[in-house]
């Protein structure tokens, strides 16, 4: 039997590792992969006309404990507002302190440039608070962990210089958990400013023709490791 993997997704805002990764992550789960997210924010500035932020901000959560049950596995959801990351070491230390929690053989988080300074800020923070949690002379409450593999997502608010590197192709039952989960969250299916649903189901079908597959999503990876090993030219 192969080792298990375990998955830590992080995003600036609960439904931003879901819509990007989903279908890779339901892919894992199906697997038998632990999975995790973690979202630096819940995103409840997308509040609907008439309902109360903070009341929002609850629903987000749950919203992402749901998604991860459905995949069996565990959301967690710091406590910073939407908008307003902060760029300090302490957010960095409490993903460092995730990290060494969650043991993660991947991470995956967003790409370094963003219309949304959130996203961008997340890349950074993520960056840091893996290098962070690998060595045993920053001290904390849990020993060192190395998170061997680190992907970007593609996102759509984050497609300055987005040149995808890496395919993961799912099957149709992978697709099938990770859009029954996308649905509930609210913002998926509902907003009137962007057709998420929409656009991630086709970017799923574009990026798996790509690959010659059926569902694909798309991935960069940090530049000191696009190397490609080979003993001859052919």
């Amino acid at each position: 039997m192969s080792e298990k993997l375990t998955v830590l997704a992080i995003g600036a805002h609960v439904g931003d590792v879901e819509l990007a990764s989903g279908g890779v992550l339901a892919s894992h789960s199906l697997k038998g992969d632990r999975i995790v997210t973690l979202a630096l924010t819940a995103g409840e500035r997308g509040v609907p006309a008439g309902q109360d932020m903070k009341e929002y901000r609850q629903q987000k959560v749950k919203e992402a404990e749901v998604f991860a049950d459905m995949l069996g596995g565990e959301a967690i959801v710091f406590d910073y507002c939407d908008g307003e990351l902060p760029d300090n070491q302490q957010v960095r230390m409490e993903v460092c302190d995730v990290i060494r929690l969650v043991k993660p053989n991947i991470i995956m988080t967003h790409w370094k440039n963003s219309m949304h300074k959130d996203h961008a800020l997340t890349h950074h923070i993520v960056n840091d608070a893996r290098f962070f949690a690998s060595l045993s002379s920053f001290e904390r409450d849990l020993p060192a962990h190395f998170a061997a593999r680190l992907y970007y997502s593609e996102n759509w608010e984050d497609a300055v210089d987005y040149v995808p590197y890496l395919y993961v192709d799912f099957d149709q039952a992978a697709y099938d958990l990770w859009i029954d989960a996308l649905s509930k969250h609210w913002f998926v299916t509902n907003s009137k400013s962007f057709k998420y649903m929409d656009y991630y189901k086709a970017l799923a079908v574009v990026r798996g023709c790509e690959a010659r597959k059926t569902y694909a999503e798309a991935f960069m990876v940090p530049a000191e490791t696009m190397k490609l090993r080979q003993s001859s030219l052919w």
